[in-house]
Formats: structure tokens, C-alpha cells, sequence
């Protein structure tokens, strides 16, 4: 069987994709990864069963769809020996910051599809926010939300820009959640936890909030309020964040994350 679906880069995001297509019963041979790190490729390998190779060459020519997993800083040297062989397929880029503009110039071709996903990928409970060129036709988003399937969950917008905001709120956003529980850790160690009590009640707190919100058809904020008894525990811990500015530290830092998109774009 010819390569279908080809990466350039191995690494973390590509290997979130990658293995959940194999868990979905893709067959080995329908993949090819370029990627130059030799202890990746022995990885991959090893876990999926892939063919990795160093170096592009024409086998790429066979593959419909065509991954970018590497570095942002290192599509330039990752796409010089490739793109002669990528004209035809369609792309997906999980790059940050590189525009589609570039890709398409690049790569002759435009069919691009920028996808902005985040680390919870890995164990497929990710979100991915999609942006298409007006050359990808209803069956190209079809082919590029199968593929991204096993990761998580997937969200399209109409304009590049905003997949900024798509960044610095879900692609930077689980930081900001190991933040605040790195908080209520240290804050439950304070009052006489153990850590692995800390750590516990922490995380299932949040992921249960989380997953609540997420059954609910009710705002977020009518959640909070029926935790919320005037004069009682929680109302005095929100009088607190009140008082210190925490939510609009939190805005801050989502728009200071989105205009670093921005500015990376650019660049």
C-alpha cells in the first residue's frame, strides 16, 4: 500500500495524531513520517508500526494529505526539500503562527488548513480550532476532521485572525489551568494537606467542574452563583479574587497570549 497520509515532524502533536488514527485501525503502511531526530524515528517505529525516514523524497508525492508538525522556526529548512512533492495533496498545519499564506506559497497549493490544537490531544480530550483557504472543498474538512477525531474535539472559524484567540485561550490555555492548580496545591499544602491529598482534591475538582459545565446548558456564571451562598465559604474565597483582580489578570494574560500569536504571524 502507497503512504496516504504523510508528516513532516514527529514530535508530540503528530505522534497524538498518528497514534489515534492507528488505534482507529489504520494500517501502518498508510502513513510516512520525515523526521530527522533518529531516537524519534526508532520511537515511532517501535509504537506505531510507521515507516520514519530522515529525509524527504518522492515517496511524498503519494500521500493525499500532508501533515506539518514541526517547529514554527523550522518550516523554512523542514519544507525546502519537501514541498516539490507536495503540490498536489491537501495540508494541514499544526504549526503556530505560521500563516496559511506561506504554507500555500511554499507548498504551490491551496489547500490549506491551519489548525490550532493543545496538548490534551495526547490523550484524546483536546480541541482544535480549524481555519480552511477558500480551496478547500466540503470534502477536504470532512478528510481533515477524521484525521483529528481521535485527538479531541474540533471547532471552525471563518478567518485566519481569529485563530489567535483560538491560541492564546485553548492552545495556551491548559498552562493557564496547571497554573491555578499549582495554586490550590500549594494552597492546600498551607492549611495541612499532604501533597498527594492537595493534588487530588485539586484536580478532581477541577476536571469535575469542568465536565459539569460542559453537560449543562446553563452559563458558567449560574454555575458559580449556586456554589455561591452570600457570607459563606465560597463567597468569601470569590470576594477574594475580587479583590485581587484575578479575572482581569486573566483576560490580561489571554490577550497579552493573543497578540504574541499575532506578532509570531508576522514574523
Amino acid at each position: 500500500m502507497h503512504p496516504t497520509l504523510a508528516f513532516i515532524g514527529g514530535g508530540n502533536m503528530a505522534s497524538a495524531i498518528l497514534g489515534g488514527l492507528r488505534r482507529a485501525g489504520r494500517p501502518a503502511d498508510a502513513f510516512l513520517v520525515v523526521e530527522p531526530f533518529e531516537a524519534q524515528r526508532q520511537r515511532l517505529a517501535a509504537e506505531y508500526g510507521v515507516q520514519a525516514q530522515a529525509h524527504a523524497d518522492e515517496r511524498l508525492s503519494q500521500a493525499a494529505l500532508v501533515v506539518w508538525a514541526v517547529k514554527p522556526q523550522l518550516f523554512g529548512e523542514a519544507a525546502t526539500p519537501a514541498a516539490a512533492w507536495l503540490g498536489q495533496a491537501l495540508h494541514l498545519s499544526v504549526m503556530a503562527g505560521v500563516r496559511s499564506d506561506t504554507i500555500a506559497d511554499v507548498c504551490s497549493t491551496q489547500r490549506v488548513v491551519r489548525a490550532m490544537p493543545n496538548t490534551p490531544a495526547l490523550i484524546g480530550q483536546g480541541i482544535a480550532g480549524l481555519y480552511a483557504r477558500e480551496a478547500v472543498t466540503e470534502l477536504d474538512r470532512a478528510e481533515i476532521e477524521a484525521v483529528l477525531a481521535p485527538t479531541g474535539r474540533t471547532l471552525w472559524v471563518e478567518r485566519e485572525d481569529d485563530l489567535d484567540a483560538v491560541t492564546a485561550l485553548s492552545g495556551s490555555g491548559p498552562a493557564y489551568f496547571f497554573y491555578v492548580v499549582e495554586a490550590m496545591i500549594q494552597a492546600g499544602l498551607d492549611l495541612g494537606l499532604h501533597e498527594a491529598q492537595a493534588r487530588e482534591l485539586a484536580l478532581a475538582t477541577c476536571g469535575g467542574a469542568a465536565a459539569l459545565a460542559l453537560q449543562s446548558d446553563e452559563a458558567v456564571a449560574t454555575l458559580r452563583e449556586r456554589v455561591t451562598s452570600k457570607g459563606g465559604t465560597t463567597y468569601a474565597a470569590l470576594e477574594s479574587l475580587r479583590a485581587d483582580g484575578v479575572g482581569e489578570a486573566l483576560q490580561r494574560a489571554v490577550r497579552a497570549a493573543a497578540l504574541r500569536a499575532a506578532e509570531l504571524g508576522k514574523t
